[in-house]
C-alpha cells in the first residue's frame, strides 16, 4: 500500500472531546500543525481560560495554547459535521459522554480515541464500548492513539512517538498523517486490542512500580517488578486475541516503562504515595486529575478472573487498593509464590 496520503489542513474538520491535560496537548498538538479544531471542554471555567488567556490552567498550567482552538461547552457543536472526532475523556466516563454525542455524529467520522482504560462493569476497552453506544460507526472507522507520551512534554516539543491501530489500514494511515509531524511520529498497527489493552494495563504496573520506589526497595525490584509486568499484560492480551509482537512495541514495552519510571505518571505516583504509607483515600483526595490504573485496577481483576489468567501483580494492586491489603504483604506474597518457568503462557 501506498503510505503517502495527501493533507489538505484547511478542509478536514476536527472536534475533540475532553479538556483534561492530554487532551489538551492532543488538541494543541493538531493546532499547531495548523488544523483548526473545536475542543469540547466540561468545566466552563476551563473553556474560559482556554478561550481568553490560551491556558488550561487547571490541567495543564503554564502551556500557551494555540489560536486555532476553539473551545466550547456544548457537545453537540464539538462534533457535528466533523471528518476526525478525537475523544479523550477518563475511560469510567466514556460511555455516558459517547452516548450523549451519538446522535450527532455524521455517517463517516472517523473516532479516535486516546484513553486508556477498562470498562469496570463490563470489562470492554474503549472501542468495545463505541461498539455499544455508537452503532452508526462502523468497526473501520475506529482507531486507537497510544503509546509512551506525557502531555507537558508533548506540549514542551521533546520529541515523541506513538502507534495509531485501526482495523483498516487506510484509516490508520489517514490520521497517522493528521498527527505526524517532525517531532510526532506515528507508526501503525493492526492490532487493536493489543494496543489498547497495553496501555490500559500498564497503569496499574506503573503503580505496583511506584509502591517500589515508595518504600525504598531499589533497582533490581524494580526492574523486575516491570519486567513480570509486562508478562501479565502479554498473557492477558493474548488471551483476548492479540498480537503478542505488540507488547514489545510503543504501546506495550514503551508504555509500561515510561509509566513505571517517570515521576509525570500519575499512576506512579499513586502507588509512589502508597509505598511512603498514605492512604488512597488520601492520595485521590489531593488528586484533581485522574490516576486510571486505580480503577482499570478492579475490571484487569476480574477480567483475569472471569478468563481464568493468572495475574499476580495486577491482583495484589487491586488487593491493595480495594482490600486494604499492605503493601509489605503483598510483596512477601509475590516474592514467595510457588517456583516454576519463566515463560508460562
Amino acid at each position: 500500500m501506498n503510505n503517502h496520503v495527501e493533507i489538505d489542513i484547511d478542509k478536514i474538520r476536527i472536534g475533540v472531546v475532553g479538556a483534561g491535560s492530554w487532551g489538551t496537548a492532543l488538541a494543541n498538538h493538531l493546532g499547531k500543525k495548523g488544523f483548526k479544531l473545536d475542543l469540547w471542554v466540561f468545566e466552563e471555567e476551563v473553556k474560559e481560560q482556554i478561550k481568553n488567556d490560551r491556558e488550561n490552567k487547571v490541567f495543564l498550567p503554564g502551556a500557551s495554547l494555540s489560536e486555532n482552538i476553539e473551545p466550547s461547552n456544548d457537545l453537540e457543536e464539538v462534533v457535528s459535521d466533523k471528518d476526525i472526532v478525537l475523544i479523550v475523556v477518563p475511560s469510567h466516563l466514556m460511555r455516558e459522554v459517547s452516548e450523549k454525542m451519538a446522535d450527532f455524529l455524521p455517517e463517516d467520522v472517523i473516532i479516535v480515541t486516546a484513553s486508556k482504560g477498562i470498562e469496570n462493569k463490563t470489562h470492554l476497552t474503549m472501542t468495545g464500548i463505541f461498539k455499544e453506544t455508537l452503532p452508526s460507526v462502523p468497526e473501520e472507522n475506529l482507531v486507537v492513539l497510544s503509546g509512551p507520551s506525557f502531555a507537558r512534554e508533548l506540549v514542551q516539543d521533546v520529541p515523541t512517538v506513538v502507534t495509531i491501530a485501526s482495523k483498516k489500514e487506510e484509516n490508520a494511515v489517514f490520521i497517522q498523517h493528521i498527527f505526524a509531524t517532525p517531532l510526532f511520529r506515528v507508526y501503525t498497527s493492526e492490532d487493536m486490542i493489543g494496543v489498547e489493552l497495553g496501555g490500559a494495563v500498564k497503569n496499574v504496573v506503573a503503580i505496583a512500580a511506584g509502591i517500589v520506589d515508595g518504600k525504598g526497595l531499589g533497582y533490581n525490584t524494580r526492574a523486575a517488578m516491570i519486567t513480570r509486568g509486562l508478562v501479565e499484560i502479554r498473557r492477558l492480551g493474548m488471551k483476548l486475541g492479540a498480537n503478542p509482537h505488540t507488547f514489545a512495541g510503543l504501546s506495550g514495552v514503551g508504555d509500561l516503562l515510561l509509566t513505571c519510571t517517570g515521576e509525570l505518571s500519575r499512576n506512579y505516583t499513586v502507588g509512589k504515595q502508597l509505598g511512603q504509607g498514605k492512604t488512597l483515600k488520601e492520595i485521590l483526595s489531593e488528586m484533581r486529575m485522574v490516576a486510571e490504573g486505580v480503577k482499570t485496577a478492579k475490571s484487569v481483576r476480574n477480567l483475569a478472573k472471569r478468563l481464568e489468567v493468572d495475574l499476580p501483580i495486577c491482583n495484589e494492586i487491586y488487593r491493595i487498593l480495594y482490600e486494604d491489603l499492605s503493601p509489605d504483604e503483598a510483596g512477601q506474597r509475590l516474592m514467595t509464590r510457588e517456583l516454576g518457568p519463566e515463560y508460562v503462557e
